[in-house]
């Protein structure tokens, strides 16, 4: 995904004191599994690692015995599960007070290393590792991608190796859960990867500021949770909320410093989670729209439409690529997050009757037949071209690609599926998978936590997604029929929302604490493909013993 320069050796231990204090002392305690006395949740073989496993153990203790009668190694407990653990005889492993964690420290591990030494409280090291040692190491040939990894446990050690840093991070994932969870890790091999390869949370820190702080300690429990995408939602009618030299007049009082920003950005970098800007637009800029009132969408009788820019004044593009050209260098990351839905225009009746300043526009920049919706589509690719243009992957909201217009949505735009509330009825995710766009699963039946409860939202329960849920579940409760559409290819995952439309509604800990365990069944389901073996009041009780 284009991951920028690794951060400094010096901040990679910041803020993990805590966490290495509480898991050493489980793993001196040698705490014993006592969840409904089940084994792992999602462990299964797959044919991708048959060469590897001879022996692949189900979410219940294995029914193999080895020989001797000597009963097997029962898989970790973690969340989310592992997919594939091969049991064999021994003792395991556990931080003793000689074991180090051994990578090459000058090297691409360094951080890893170190994070998980930290929390463990173990000395690093370079060199060959020993009896009782956590050795981390590369392994290009590896199969499964750039965030698998394989953790071998034997001899008194373990080691992760991975094809790349990513994955590697991920089996330190699970060797500090596995600690917590059961004291030790069992002896065998855990070959793992992620089912979908977006998965994380979309925060509004526009409509509900949230303190970097905040958002820092939620991308440390993203972390844990193996989530690897946090979408920055910092504009919109209520507030813009980072700091501009291209346009200070429109940022709120209340806003990140791009100081802050470049931690939380640098932050995600050790933690593997890219942080993705979103301006909305152009819908949706209500806090421009403040600081440039001629910007305002007005129809034939003058009437304004809320945070709805006149796209047909050139003005209203040049202040938003301004913007987008500002904040690039900001963001790193691979993608840039277009928004583009709820634009009023499209809301009306008549569109065309209501608006013909923006038909006259259409008109002369795309021919005779063109609408109100191609000027509008028009606006989207043009966004897109710049986004490409910075080195972005260009995504927007599922409401923002229209059918049957003159001007067709760019095909290389990643669809981010919500649904949609307008007054018309919302295209289905079908009808996007057959055009061959590559879609983000925001179901927001099931994913969308909005502050206040307006408009017939609820908040969501970790239970629903867990036991409901899928991928393939795009809008609504039933999933896309054809399977052909739905692999990880075409639905490339998901991420969980947060939407500040009453932001008094909740206090900054309520909404942490309220999205904690709906974070947790998502990471399960967008990981682990499989239906989750254990049964939801087992999950819960794990997920309070890992503290996820």
């Amino acid at each position: 995904m284009g991951l920028p320069l690794r951060a400094t050796k010096a901040s990679c231990v910041r803020g993990l004191v805590a966490g290495a204090v509480a898991t050493l002392v489980l793993a001196a305690l040698g705490c014993q599994q006592t969840d409904g006395g089940q084994g792992q949740a999602g462990t299964r073989s797959s044919p991708a690692h048959s060469a590897h496993a001879t022996t692949a153990t189900s979410a219940r203790p294995p029914s193999t015995t080895p020989p001797h009668g000597t009963a097997a190694s029962a898989p970790p407990r973690t969340v989310p599960s592992v997919r594939e653990f091969t049991p064999t005889t021994g003792p395991g492993w556990r931080p003793g007070s000689g074991s180090r964690v051994v990578a090459d420290l000058d090297g691409p591990l360094a951080d890893e290393a170190r994070t998980i030494a930290a929390e463990l409280g173990l000395r690093t090291a370079s060199g060959t590792p020993r009896t009782g040692d956590l050795s981390l190491a590369l392994d290009p040939g590896q199969s499964g991608g750039r965030e698998a990894y394989t953790l071998t446990v034997g001899g008194g050690r373990a080691r992760i190796t991975g094809p790349a840093d990513a994955g590697v991070f991920y089996g330190t994932r699970t060797v500090k859960q596995a600690l917590r969870s059961g004291g030790r890790l069992p002896e065998g091999v855990i070959h793992d990867r992620p089912g979908r390869a977006q998965r994380g949370l979309n925060l509004d820190i526009a409509r509900k500021f949230f303190s970097a702080g905040w958002i820092e300690a939620r991308m440390r429990e993203m972390a844990d949770l193996k989530l690897n995408q946090l979408a920055l939602h910092f504009s919109d009618d209520q507030g813009f909320r980072i700091q501009s030299t291209s346009h200070p007049e429109i940022v709120s009082a209340q806003h990140l410093t791009k100081a802050q920003v470049r931690e939380i950005v640098a932050l995600g970098r050790r933690l593997h989670i890219t942080v993705i800007p979103e301006i909305d637009s152009p819908g949706h800029l209500g806090a421009v729209i403040r600081a440039h009132p001629q910007l305002q969408l007005r129809n034939a009788g003058g009437t304004t439409f809320q945070g709805s820019v006149d796209i047909s004044q050139p003005a209203a593009a040049r202040i938003v690529d301004q913007l987008m050209r500002e904040y690039a260098p900001l963001f790193p990351g691979r993608w840039w997050h277009l928004g583009a839905d709820e634009y009023l225009a499209l809301t009306v009746k008549d569109p065309q009757a209501s608006f013909p300043k923006l038909v006259a526009a259409a008109k002369a920049k795309y021919g005779p037949n063109a609408r109100v919706q191609d000027l509008v589509t028009g606006w989207l690719n043009d966004r897109a071209r710049l986004a490409r243009q910075l080195g972005k992957q260009p995504k927007a909201w599922n409401d923002g690609f229209f059918a049957g217009g003159v001007v067709k949505p760019d095909k290389n735009i990643e669809v981010e599926y919500w649904t949609g509330r307008l007054k018309e009825t919302a295209r289905q995710p079908l009808e996007y998978l057959k055009e061959g766009r590559k879609v983000v699963n925001l179901n927001d039946s099931y994913l969308y936590y909005v502050l206040g409860e307006p408009g017939g939202f609820t908040y969501p329960t970790g239970e629903r997604i867990y036991e409901s849920w899928s991928p393939a579940v795009l809008r609504g409760s039933t999933p896309v029929a054809d399977k052909s559409l739905t692999g990880p290819n075409r639905i490339l995952g998901a991420r969980f929302a947060v939407w500040g439309d009453r932001p008094e509604a909740q206090t900054p800990a309520q909404v942490a604490q309220g999205i904690r365990l709906p974070l947790a069944a998502l990471a399960q389901r967008v990981w682990d493909p499989g239906k989750p073996p254990l049964s939801w009041s087992d999950f819960t009780r794990l997920a309070e013993r890992l503290g996820v």
